[in-house]
């Protein structure tokens, strides 16, 4: 059952492939942004997948975030994502990364629970 409070994390080491130069999100060997906004979508996806009913998941729909401290390449990155409202099938979550050396970007997520098969047959 899905409550409040949940949460999920997901990691990666920042790397040549997720870096602002690499996305095309900037120039520098830093890890981007988007790689950034990823890597909290899934912490917030982990965080109640194992909730869903069978052959349902979750989609994002929104993401507000600050992007507040660079990160090297080699730097290992954690997301971490707390239901923070649930609203039917609306959820909405407290997202933030960190490295080594603290925070590097908050915000909040809002993802839908949806079904797969019908959430596909409408593309």
């Amino acid at each position: 059952m899905l409550k409040e409070g949940l949460s999920g994390t997901s990691r990666t080491v920042v790397s040549d492939g997720n870096t602002a130069a690499a996305a095309g999100s900037g120039d520098m060997p830093v890890f981007s942004t988007p790689a950034m906004a990823a890597l909290m979508e899934n912490a917030a996806m982990n965080a109640v997948a194992h909730l869903l009913p069978e052959g349902s998941t979750t989609v994002g729909t929104r993401l507000e975030i600050d992007h507040i401290k660079a990160s090297a390449v080699g730097a290992e990155i954690t997301a971490t994502a707390v239901l923070t409202a649930i609203e039917g099938r609306k959820l909405t979550f407290n997202v933030g990364a960190r490295d080594s050396g603290g925070m590097i970007g908050e915000g909040v997520h809002v993802r839908f629970v949806v079904e797969r098969e019908r959430f596909m047959s409408k593309l």
